[in-house]
């Protein structure tokens, strides 16, 4: 049972990112401003520094190409830039010392790397004609401080879990 705890973690967390479009209302941050809830790939980073690099990159990549196939109208985005963000957090990490703090700062600097490079690509390929500081005033502010008040909230009961997911993977 204890193997199936962590897919079916980020699951919920795929779920929640839907849900939480459909039910919070999208005046929350004001009027005209856009907010993107990445609770998956929150917990994804969260994986990466807690537990492993390796696991949090197939993770990454699993669940990029779900959110892709689910999501996203181009196949690809997500499965390259979630693996790749993840190596990136990995790699920080080697640099800085793993706490709380930085844990935050790092998850939060992640998916503001996630933003720019879908909101970039978007913009390459005409999705979107937003231009870059309108963007930036409309979505990546109130996204940026959506997540982190997510990662704050539930970095630490994911820390928990994940370690407990360590213990017993040593147990086997």
């Amino acid at each position: 049972m204890k193997k199936f705890l962590l897919p079916l973690l980020f699951l919920f967390l795929f779920i929640l990112d839907s849900l939480y479009v459909q039910y919070v209302p999208t005046d929350l941050f004001g009027h005209n401003k856009i907010v993107a809830p990445h609770f998956l790939f929150a917990g994804l980073l969260l994986l990466t520094i807690f537990v492993s690099r390796k696991q949090g990159i197939i993770y990454a990549a699993v669940f990029g190409l779900l959110f892709d196939v689910v999501y996203i109208e181009i196949i690809g985005i997500y499965l390259f830039l979630f693996p790749f963000i993840a190596y990136l957090v990995s790699k920080i990490l080697n640099i800085l010392q793993t706490n709380a703090l930085i844990a935050v700062l790092v998850s939060v600097l992640g998916i503001a790397l996630l933003e720019i490079g879908v909101y970039e690509m978007d913009y390459l390929i005409h999705v979107t004609d937003l231009d870059f500081k309108s963007f930036i005033q409309l979505r990546f502010y109130p996204t940026l401080i959506l997540n982190a008040l997510f990662v704050i909230i539930a970095g630490y009961p994911l820390k928990r879990l994940f370690e407990k997911h360590i213990e017993a993977m040593r147990a086997e």
